[in-house]
């Protein structure tokens, strides 16, 4: 496994983080032995969300925390203000403010590591959310945070504010990232910083030394070849269904071609290399992924070893033509 160091925490932060989306609340057996498989392979971050399962998610993984007793040991990422109870826009301080202190009594904690906005309201002034997110930060229940599904100019406009009032400002975001583009959002106010049109993006992360935590590595599971030009009417379950519309096209058809290609070469799976891909482009990327069984947590760990050179990512981003030696 791979670990960054992340102002405001302090503890390494793996550079895979295992989801929480899978943590059901009548599976606590099951949800252990993964958690368990997960962290004996050195996964010892997790993302989370305040909306997630109805807090099932928070509240299985704090139980598991709490029953190994390795809270100084695991990173908690979790999020806030996301549509919920018909309200579709939360990003306000009440509901950023009682998010936090539900998720906190859920995960068994009085600090989180990692709280990140889940959506923007670009209308919103970004000073309200800076200032309580600097109250919730000098009051030691947060480490590090920032936005996901942010665009780096909402960003930016928060860390001016935060530069012009003395406050700390956004040290992290996390973007949807993988080799394959995001054509349309799978769900209303997702971003991406992928190919082309994240370029901006990705170079303002990079010059202000800014750490991402990217989702849907594996382009919501279009990345492990599952699906092909021939068979995408054979698809009906809505987690089939929602990454087709997302990322079957062409051009990503073309990328998963190399990636392919690259996998058989390295002895690793499309997957693999998908996942590697994202932590080979910055050291300080990572990449979220999801377990569902216990077995597959080695599978997703050995890709942190992989190590892709920058022809070899230039080449699986169609930028060059002949495939690095």
């Amino acid at each position: 496994m791979k670990y960054s160091k992340i102002p405001g925490i302090d503890k390494p932060v793996a550079r895979l983080l295992q989801g929480a989306i899978m943590l059901g609340a009548d599976n606590r057996d099951d949800n252990f032995r993964l958690l368990d498989a997960c962290f004996e392979q050195g996964f010892t971050a997790f993302d989370n969300a305040h909306s997630y399962g109805h807090g099932a998610t928070e509240t299985e993984l704090g139980a598991w925390i709490a029953e190994r007793g390795i809270r100084d040991q695991v990173v908690i990422l979790t999020k806030c203000a996301h549509p919920e109870n018909g309200i579709p826009d939360r990003v306000r301080p009440d509901f950023i403010r009682s998010d936090l202190e539900e998720s906190l009594e859920r995960l068994q904690t009085d600090y989180i590591e990692l709280f990140l906005l889940h959506r923007d309201s670009r209308e919103y002034p970004v000073g309200e959310i800076v200032d309580v997110l600097n109250e919730f930060k000098d009051a030691g229940k947060i480490g590090a945070f920032g936005g996901s599904n942010w665009l780096g100019d909402r960003v930016k406009a928060a860390n001016d504010y935060a530069a012009a009032n003395g406050k700390t400002p956004f040290t992290v975001s996390s973007p949807q990232f993988s080799v394959a583009e995001m054509i349309h959002p799978p769900w209303e106010g997702c971003t991406s910083v992928s190919g082309e049109q994240g370029e901006a993006d990705r170079a303002y992360y990079d010059a202000n030394e800014m750490s991402l935590f990217t989702w849907s590595s594996l382009a919501g599971g279009f990345m492990t070849g599952k699906f092909t030009r021939d068979n995408l009417d054979s698809f009906d379950s809505y987690w089939d269904t929602n990454p087709i519309g997302a990322y079957a096209y062409e051009s990503n058809f073309k990328r998963l071609d190399r990636v392919r290609e690259l996998a058989a070469d390295k002895g690793a799976t499309p997957a693999q290399i998908s996942v590697a891909y994202v932590l080979s482009n910055n050291p300080r990327y990572h990449a979220i992924v999801a377990a569902w069984q216990p077995e597959e947590a080695a599978i997703n760990a050995a890709a942190a070893d992989i190590e892709l050179s920058a022809a070899e990512i230039a080449w699986l981003e169609m930028k060059t033509e002949e495939k690095p030696a």
